[in-house]
């Protein structure tokens, strides 16, 4: 059941986290250490994890459901390599009409059951003309435009007991763990497509027009999406640490006589075409990020 849109604490009440992952602990036979979100044509991660159950986000008072091709809306608790993980095997948008808090929720939730490491996917659009479609970017910032318009997950009253106030954001994504991905891509042999670099956060649905993605690289941005910043933010307000990489997915048109289109047909085509290598990825990536 969907709260009120208009509740006046966009964050959600620690109450309503702490009944969520209490109901969920319940039910699983793995601690999670690790969550991670699949993003669009990515889900099938879920594929390789051992001794899995699965619990639908329409089972949990308060989940919002995702309503968009590639975004099956569960969540997997099982084994990645030895490893306790909790995937979220889809996501749901600003663009899908939910409200900030609700689409945060889940992030909060591995919070309170213990998860200090969250690994972010998404599929995103690639605005650096180096890119290439396929390319994976491990994203070492971002750029959050909505923000600029009081768009952000944080906005409403703090709970100090959630995080601080004004939490910083320079470290949002943890170099130690984008340094790790890269030395776990080039083991793989995976470097060729491999890139780092911004990401910037647009609300959608809509692609971006030409001179969006002009202004966009111009001020910086390598690949933009619309995901990602809303939970990366509210990870960070927690104190988990934070990888995400972006699977480039289609490249932005920056000419106004090109005949080239952005649809989400090739997004989910691209992400079935990389995803056995970004299961391969993150799959060693966990395995060196594993609690002890």
């Amino acid at each position: 059941m969907l709260v009120n849109s208009n509740r006046k604490l966009s964050q959600g009440s620690l109450a309503e986290v702490e009944s969520v992952a209490e109901l969920i602990s319940n039910q699983i036979r793995h601690v999670p250490k690790i969550g991670i979100v699949c993003g669009s044509g990515l889900g099938g991660l879920a594929d390789v994890v051992e001794d899995k159950q699965i619990i639908k986000y329409s089972e949990l008072e308060g989940f919002a459901v995702s309503t968009v091709p590639g975004h099956v809306g569960q969540f997997v608790f099982g084994l990645l390599n030895k490893t306790p993980v909790m995937l979220m095997q889809g996501r749901v948008h600003v663009y899908e009409g939910y409200p900030l808090d609700r689409i945060v929720l889940p992030i909060r939730v591995m919070w309170k059951m213990g998860i200090k490491t969250l690994i972010l996917t998404n599929a995103a659009g690639g605005v650096n003309p180096e890119f290439k479609v396929g390319d994976v970017m491990i994203i070492k910032d971002h750029l959050n435009l909505p923000g600029f318009c009081g768009i952000n997950p944080l906005i409403g009253i703090n709970d100090d007991r959630i995080g601080p106030r004004f939490p910083p954001m320079s470290d949002a994504y943890n170099r130690e763990y984008r340094d790790i991905a890269k030395e776990t891509a080039k083991e793989l042999g995976f470097s060729d497509f491999m890139r780092e670099g911004v990401y910037s956060f647009l609300t959608g649905p809509t692609f971006e027009t030409v001179t969006e993605c002009r202004l966009l690289r111009l001020i910086g941005t390598d690949a933009t999406g619309m995901s990602t910043v809303p939970e990366a933010t509210v990870a960070r307000h927690c104190g988990m640490e934070v990888l995400a990489m972006s699977l480039i997915t289609n490249c932005c048109v920056m000419e106004f006589d090109s005949d080239q289109k952005a649809n989400h047909e090739e997004v989910l085509e691209t992400g079935k075409a990389r995803s056995k290598d970004i299961q391969k990825l993150i799959t060693k990536i966990v395995d060196k990020l594993s609690p002890q």
